[in-house]
């Protein structure tokens, strides 16, 4: 009888995914008709700057909510892309698209190199040397001559997007960043659901099991990092065009830590969850920007709030419950 209620209760938990993805593909249908209407009723750039933040949140997610991995130094993919772009598009005359994969390949080659030192090293310390790594990224963009120092890189052209559509225009960029951005945020979604996502989300669970069925778990962490540092250099390369310029704030650990908050206020492991938080981190900076009150002290209330109430984060949480109630009604 008990063998006969734990196969129960494992079949249950299995049907668990099954169920929620009728609720999963209803969101995500709400959330794209919001961002193709959204232009025509909310300033282009205030979501543009959203979308990039969203993209960056789901590369750090592909990291922590799916691998396990807290890096402490993802803002060194970001910016650095947006330093490759901007350079490349204004110095070296690349189309956008270009640019954009300039500052994907920059920032690919850049979590190569920071991920095989760190991935020798696991949990705080693996996040105290993506830390470390990152800060050393941020003085020598300091010291770079190519990256203007403390003025950065300004006056960055759009262009012509494949040589036809004039990013001038505000809805044409719009609607070239809400590609970009659902592009990157597919990639993620068919790394998720690949063998390899699997094998991800195993060493997430159990990591000395992975690698007693035979995994080599260090490959696997550092092929999850650069795609992650890629995908984050997308969002930075995007973020360079739309406001024409690539600073030192997109390099620092603040920015790391931004990314961080978003995704925890959106829900790790989740699909949409970046997306929520940094919705609510965007919005609550620009709300606030010209307010008599500290930006970081009510964002850092809210964020309490939401830790204390949804402990898996907006969207996750959500979602668990959602599933709790169908299981309840399901017997």
């Amino acid at each position: 009888m008990t063998e006969i209620t734990a196969d129960a209760a494992t079949i249950r938990s299995a049907a668990a995914p099954s169920r929620a993805r009728p609720l999963v593909l209803a969101l995500l249908a709400l959330a794209l008709l919001a961002l193709v209407a959204a232009p025509f009723l909310v300033y282009p750039i205030f979501l543009m700057k959203i979308l990039c933040f969203a993209l960056f949140a789901a590369a750090f997610n592909l990291l922590l909510g799916y691998t396990g991995l807290l890096s402490f130094g993802h803002a060194a993919f970001f910016g650095g892309a947006a330093y490759a772009t901007a350079h490349s598009v204004k110095v070296w005359g690349f189309t956008p698209e270009l640019g954009l994969l300039a500052g994907v390949l920059a920032a690919a080659v850049l979590g190569l190199g920071i991920g095989v030192l760190a991935i020798r090293r696991q949990g705080i310390y693996f996040a105290m040397v993506t830390l470390a790594l990152s800060q050393m990224f941020f003085f020598f963009c300091l010291q770079a001559p190519f990256t203007g120092g403390e003025d950065g890189i300004q006056g960055v052209p759009r262009g012509l997007a494949f040589g036809l559509i004039d990013l001038n225009d505000p809805l044409a960029i719009y609607f070239f960043v809400l590609a970009v951005f659902l592009l990157g945020l597919f990639a993620v979604y068919r790394i998720v659901h690949s063998p390899f996502g699997m094998v991800m989300k195993s060493i997430r669970e159990n990591e000395n099991r992975a690698i007693s069925l035979g995994y080599s778990v260090n490959r696997y962490k550092l092929a999850a990092f650069v795609m992650s540092a890629a995908i984050a250099g997308l969002a930075g390369g995007a973020k360079a065009i739309v406001f024409q310029f690539a600073t030192l704030t997109d390099v620092s650990w603040q920015m790391s830590g931004e990314v961080i908050l978003m995704t925890l206020l959106g829900g790790i492991g989740t699909l949409l969850g970046p997306l929520v938080g940094a919705t609510l981190v965007v919005a609550l900076q620009n709300t606030l920007a010209t307010s008599a009150f500290p930006v970081t002290v009510v964002t850092g209330l809210i964020f309490m709030v939401c830790v204390l109430t949804f402990r898996r984060g907006l969207v996750g949480e959500t979602l668990h419950r959602w599933r709790l109630r169908r299981e309840r009604a399901g017997g």
